[in-house]
């Protein structure tokens, strides 16, 4: 009988949109949340010169193994929040990567067909619970439940170290994760 090796885990994603939609805060959230599974991680954050409101972006990369550089140029996926940050990753995402969409702030269409498509319309789902900024969970949520680089479990976890006393968001933050997780699975 034929042992199967499992490979290790080597993924990357960035994580773009406008500052103030919280995607520096799910990005580390991430990294956060699977460095405290014994992964190895790196978290880069890169903000437009305007910052709130300009463009901000950061880069997750997330391994079994020693990381030989958190510089990512051709990521495995995109989690993008806006039409500026779609014009800009979109040529640089790896053929057969994952483009995480916000459908609800993206009007722009896709021009790439060698990739995945995940339409998420997290700034609609995140008004149906009652807070429109996390939307950025949504978005989480979705990239989670396609790609199961961590668990639900340990996003939870690493959000309630990482909320501290602001306990109040935890529940709102935790529901908008779980419905991006609901809505990719369509």
């Amino acid at each position: 009988m034929e042992k199967t090796v499992e490979k290790p885990l080597y993924t990357n994603v960035i994580m773009a949109g406008f500052g103030g939609q919280g995607l520096m805060f799910i990005g580390k959230l991430l990294a956060y949340s699977s460095m405290k599974t014994g992964k190895r991680v790196t978290w880069i954050p890169s903000y437009g010169p305007e910052m709130r409101g300009g463009t901000a972006n950061c880069t997750v990369v997330i391994s079994d193994e020693e990381i030989g550089s958190p510089v990512i140029t051709s990521p495995q996926a995109l989690v993008v929040m806006n039409n500026p940050s779609l014009e800009v990753f979109e040529p640089r995402l790896q053929s057969s990567g994952m483009l995480f969409l916000n459908s609800s702030l993206i009007t722009r269409r896709v021009s790439r067909k060698d990739i995945e498509i995940v339409k998420i319309p997290a700034n609609d789902i995140a008004m149906e619970i009652g807070e429109k900024r996390t939307a950025n969970m949504v978005m989480l949520g979705a990239y989670i439940a396609r790609t199961r680089v961590v668990s639900k479990k340990d996003i939870f976890e690493g959000l309630k170290e990482l909320f501290g006393k602001k306990i109040r968001f935890l529940d709102v933050n935790m529901r908008a994760f779980e419905d991006g997780m609901k809505y990719s699975q369509h």
